[in-house]
């Protein structure tokens, strides 16, 4: 269509959306990835439940949660999936290296095998 914006598709842990070129020159977001396999079920709910306060300084939201459905192509190991989008990479490596997240760590190992991975988008 003429005179409409040039779009084009970024995909995010599986999820398509379009943005258009002048979207494209904006900061971009960064989305942190966790792969997850729960050993302990009652540690993993303590954790979990502690994670909102630590993004909430960063802007930060979960964007979902979710159990693996199948897999597709590939290999995945781990069945459950967690992605938090952030306003920047920046934000997501403060949020990290903080020590309100980082005094939570110990847990999370206790409770799950999680693979943390950061994406920019």
């Amino acid at each position: 269509m003429k005179g409409s914006p040039r779009q084009r598709p970024l995909s995010i842990a599986g999820l398509t959306r379009f943005s258009t070129s002048k979207e494209s020159t904006a900061m971009a977001y960064a989305y942190v990835v966790g792969q997850i396999t729960i050993k302990d079920e009652t540690k993993w709910a303590r954790y979990r439940d502690q994670v909102p306060a630590t993004i909430a300084p960063w802007d930060a939201e979960i964007v979902f949660r979710g159990k693996q459905a199948a897999v597709l192509a590939g290999a995945n190991p781990h069945p459950d999936i967690v992605v938090i989008r952030f306003p920047s990479m920046r934000a997501a490596d403060e949020w990290h290296a903080s020590s309100q997240y980082q005094a939570l760590i110990p847990l999370r190992q206790e409770a799950a095998d999680v693979v943390l991975t950061a994406y920019e988008a």
